[in-house]
């Protein structure tokens, strides 16, 4: 399967769909989505749709990691907090365009295969954890960017504290049983500015204490 050939065609879908940042849609030509699925769903990995990666997670759909990161609006001059390494796709996208990103993923076996695949593609600008990205990570604060890749019932205060003032939060916000909203989250002087982008479908963001009572 030409895998090359289907990277240059989702670029083109990107485009169609409301991703307009040149640097964006080139960090994410560069970089082989199949090897970030299931091997049997390699065939399916330039589709723009959701995949399931395991652990009742998934990988987001093309236009969404695009719209998204595009969101962010990175330099590579800043330090981004992601809240779900997953597969670890969307943290691959974010090392192109910044200094350094900080993930955290609460399913071990998932942070461990994404960090095989971050040594194999020879990406040193990720540094990982496993454990609750609901509580952000307060040792490495503040951040200028931070990306949420489960859904929130509102903007995370404990994550919107650790921006830096000018920050931008990126995170889906809404009730699992319904359409979310893509919001960006501005952090200023006088509190926090929110703007809606667009509908989406994530798994819920859920704290690690909630987990152990299930």
């Amino acid at each position: 399967m030409n895998f090359d050939h289907r990277r240059v065609q989702i670029v083109l879908a990107l485009r169609r769909l409301g991703v307009t940042d040149t640097a964006v849609m080139a960090a994410m030509e560069a970089i082989p989505r199949e090897l970030f699925v299931p091997p049997s769903l390699r065939r399916h990995a330039y589709q723009d749709a959701t995949l399931p990666i395991g652990y009742e997670q998934t990988l987001s759909q093309p236009s969404v990691v695009g719209i998204m990161t595009q969101a962010l609006r990175l330099t590579d001059r800043m330090k981004v907090l992601e809240v779900g390494t997953g597969s670890g796709y969307q943290t691959v996208v974010l090392a192109r365009l910044a200094r350094r990103v900080y993930s955290v993923e609460r399913h071990k076996p998932l942070l461990e295969n994404a960090e095989a695949r971050f040594q194999d593609l020879q990406i040193n600008n990720i540094t990982t954890k496993c454990g609750d990205g609901t509580i952000g990570w307060k040792e490495q604060t503040p951040f200028d960017r931070i990306i949420v890749t489960a859904a929130s019932l509102d903007v995370p205060p404990v994550l919107a504290d650790q921006l830096t003032i000018g920050g931008v939060m990126v995170v889906p916000i809404g009730l699992e049983s319904t359409l979310q909203k893509i919001v960006r989250v501005t952090r200023t002087m006088n509190g926090l500015e929110t703007e809606e982008l667009r509908d989406v479908n994530f798994v819920p963001l859920i704290p690690t204490e909630v987990l152990a009572k299930v």
